[in-house]
């Protein structure tokens, strides 16, 4: 690769670099890819196609060597692993034994209905379970990504959004009459029976995590709450959530690859809002005439609202948390376990 390839290559994100692939494709092939990928998926790299100018013949050659490369190394092993499996345990085990082990596995079994919620819009969701029993309004806050979750639990009241979080909190297992109650609320029917087995769902990481997406006013008030009711899980629900400023706290590498899946304009906002300490660390990870640039387009800036910068704070950390499930970071703010 030339010099002047490399370049227009290191300044595409990941993520713009599948959705030029996908667009690349053609519709019909894309729209088939698309089917296989999550509501978050499909929205992250449509909103990436929708903003592509400028894509030059060199950065979709590279786009696609670079997927050619990733794919080159792999099989089909994995392909349709979840029905192998449940196939498999169930031939060995009998249906009843393995049921239970298929639900730890593959954690929910059929959830055809909770995943429909997955694509609807917060607002939507929230005023399908309004008039629920709180533990319902509970398992689907847990189920649903912590984004989405946040969002639907703004749009509840403050007592009503207490007692939802401290239930989320407290959740461990699903029941086989919370799932019933469920069913009943999606008008779906889960495959391969709910009698006698649960469901690992929730929890106080789960709890934390949706606090994490949560505008910080919301916040705040929720969390003096949840203390206020029951001070150990307060305590508990906030050293596991990872803030903004625990980016300090994350290795050179990994704040390296962060950035490159991070918008200039979005970084200059959210470092608006950090201290010294952390800009340092921002600026000390990147090349000296790239950090100069930065600092000089900081301080150009000027005033922002808080709300901008805690907006693009959030959207760096929903980028972190990305890369951290895939494993291609590691966060480590309070709430990480070294091992």
């Amino acid at each position: 690769m030339s010099d002047d390839k490399a370049r227009a290559g290191a300044k595409v994100s990941r993520l713009e670099k599948a959705a030029i692939l996908l667009m690349s494709l053609g519709e019909a092939d894309a729209a088939q890819i698309l089917k296989h990928m999550g509501p978050k998926e499909v929205q992250r790299v449509g909103a990436a196609m929708a903003t592509l100018q400028n894509v030059t013949q060199e950065i979709v050659e590279d786009a696609t060597s670079e997927f050619l490369e990733a794919v080159g190394g792999q099989t089909g092993l994995g392909i349709g692993a979840d029905e192998y499996i449940r196939s498999m345990l169930t031939q060995a085990l009998g249906a009843d034994k393995a049921a239970s082990l298929v639900d730890r596995i593959l954690i929910g079994g059929n959830t055809t209905g909770l995943d429909t919620l997955k694509w609807m819009e917060p607002r939507a969701v929230s005023d399908i379970v309004r008039f629920e029993h709180p533990q319902i309004q509970a398992i689907v806050l847990s189920y649903l990504d912590p984004d989405q979750a946040a969002e639907v639990l703004s749009n509840f009241d403050e007592n009503v959004r207490l007692e939802i979080m401290m239930r989320v909190a407290s959740l461990e297992t699903i029941q086989p009459q919370a799932l019933q109650e469920l069913n009943t609320i999606l008008e779906k029917q889960f495959s391969g029976g709910a009698q006698g087995q649960t469901s690992k769902i929730g929890g106080v990481k789960r709890a934390a995590d949706i606090m994490n997406f949560m505008e910080s006013s919301i916040e705040a008030v929720l969390m003096e709450k949840i203390k206020n009711s029951d001070n150990d899980l307060g305590t508990q629900i906030e050293d596991l959530m990872f803030v903004f400023d625990n980016l300090k706290d994350v290795d050179d590498k990994g704040i390296q690859s962060l950035l490159r899946e991070v918008a200039s304009d979005t970084l200059i906002l959210a470092l608006k809002g950090a201290d010294n300490e952390l800009q340092e660390k921002i600026f000390g990870n990147m090349s000296k005439r790239a950090g100069e640039l930065l600092k000089d387009d900081l301080e150009a800036r000027g005033p922002v609202r808080l709300s901008e910068v805690e907006a693009a704070q959030k959207e760096i950390l929903t980028i972190a948390r990305r890369m951290a499930d895939a494993g291609e970071i590691m966060l480590g703010g309070s709430g990480e376990e070294m091992l």
